[in-house]
């Protein structure tokens, strides 16, 4: 278990096992979080602004108190669950294990149930550098002022705009689908919130009756938006890894942690291909 202290002006989280910054935060799962020159990171999530960084084996958090950290930031970075024993669990698979070994600091980020889906619906077709590029100028245009960056714009925000208006953020054809979507949660059809206690099936089902999401697009949204951790989404290189790696299936020994064996398997594939 984390040992978390609270200083002055950071908040220190000690003993941490299975959370590495960059593994974590750059492993394609969420856009909005960078690093500077000296390896601290900085982001913004639930309309919060924090900064990160590695000190002597422990996470240091700056620009948050211990109301937002117990509130909203341990559930964020997903720091209750074990991810020891999951790694564990994937250990009857020679090849798993060797990627969860790999990739052993990545957590699955708790991020905002909106912001999962549409930076999801901008992935589509795109690589990392543009789908930050998007999600930048979506923010900067309507979101809200946060330090020297911006929030996620609400659904309501968004619903209330045509896709004339998303011209300055350059999504292309993926703007229609993000009016789509904010629409759909603003009016209350889609309940994000709900998802969570639904069944894996049935919320997926929910997901796909907006346009211009897929399965792949839903699994990432239930995955990184909902807490479903057991989605697996397949793009092009889990497809090939499966096919490769796993005789096409996936691991029996990934039942009810699937979404993380995704995560482990994407990075050890990306990683090794350099």
């Amino acid at each position: 278990m984390n040992d978390i202290v609270y200083e002055k002006d950071i908040i220190r989280i000690k003993n941490v096992k299975n959370f590495d910054l960059a593994q974590t935060l750059d492993c394609g799962q969420a856009f909005r979080w960078s690093k500077n020159e000296s390896d601290v990171w900085s982001g913004v999530a639930g309309g919060k602004y924090i900064e990160l960084y590695s000190q002597d084996g422990d996470i240091i958090i700056s620009g948050s108190n211990k109301e937002d950290f117990e509130s909203f930031w341990s559930d964020y970075f997903d720091l209750k669950r074990d991810y020891g024993a999951i790694i564990n669990q994937f250990s009857e698979n020679e090849v798993l294990s060797r990627a969860a070994n790999a990739s052993s600091g990545i957590r699955i980020l708790r991020q905002e149930p909106f912001e999962a889906l549409c930076s999801f619906i901008i992935s589509q077709n795109n690589n990392i550098p543009r789908i930050k590029g998007i999600i930048s100028r979506l923010c900067e245009n309507f979101g809200e002022p946060i330090k020297s960056t911006y929030s996620f714009p609400s659904a309501e925000k968004l619903a209330s705009l045509s896709t004339e208006d998303l011209a300055p953020i350059r999504s292309g054809f993926r703007a229609k689908y993000i009016i789509d979507a904010s629409r759909r949660v603003s009016s209350g059809e889609i309940d994000l919130e709900l998802l969570k206690q639904l069944s894996y099936d049935e919320a997926q089902k929910t997901l796909l009756t907006i346009k211009g999401v897929g399965p792949k697009v839903a699994d990432c949204a239930l995955l990184y938006g909902c807490g479903h951790i057991e989605a697996f989404p397949k793009d092009v290189w889990i497809k090939r890894a499966l096919d490769t790696y796993f005789g096409g299936e996936i691991p029996s020994c990934t039942d009810g942690a699937a979404g993380i064996a995704q995560q482990y398997i994407f990075y050890y594939i990306r990683e090794t291909s350099k």
